[in-house]
């Protein structure tokens, strides 16, 4: 699928799918809201307003309020491709969430998916 096709879905239609594949493997729709907000800037009433709105895919990362200064440490492969050598700026943004949720569903802790250090203890 080209990029521009990739842009022009509706995020209605693309986000569900990522709910489902973390669910499939025992995450909850909450921890892929928060992988969102975390990676986009948007809140949680931010993201249902996309839904609702017909919000295109490519404009929902275009529109990203405040995209995470930590996504560049994301790394690894979506699809065969690594994410960190992907030209495509907006292409890029796409597969850093991707690949949130593929680490979500590998069974991931929270904090290193979202570039955290562990709490000192």
């Amino acid at each position: 699928m080209d990029n521009q096709k990739v842009f022009a879905m509706e995020f209605a239609r693309v986000y569900p799918l990522l709910v489902t594949k973390a669910q499939r493997k025992g995450r909850t729709p909450q921890e892929v809201e928060q992988v969102t907000c975390w990676l986009t800037g948007y809140t949680p009433a931010d993201l249902l307003r996309a839904q609702q709105d017909g919000t295109s895919y490519g404009d929902f990362f275009r529109n990203a309020p405040a995209p995470n200064p930590c996504r560049d440490q994301i790394k690894g492969t979506v699809c065969g491709v690594r994410v960190e050598n992907i030209e495509d700026p907006l292409m890029r943004e796409i597969r850093y969430l991707d690949k949130l949720v593929d680490e979500l569903a590998k069974g991931k802790p929270m904090e290193k998916i979202l570039r955290t250090a562990p709490a000192e203890k």
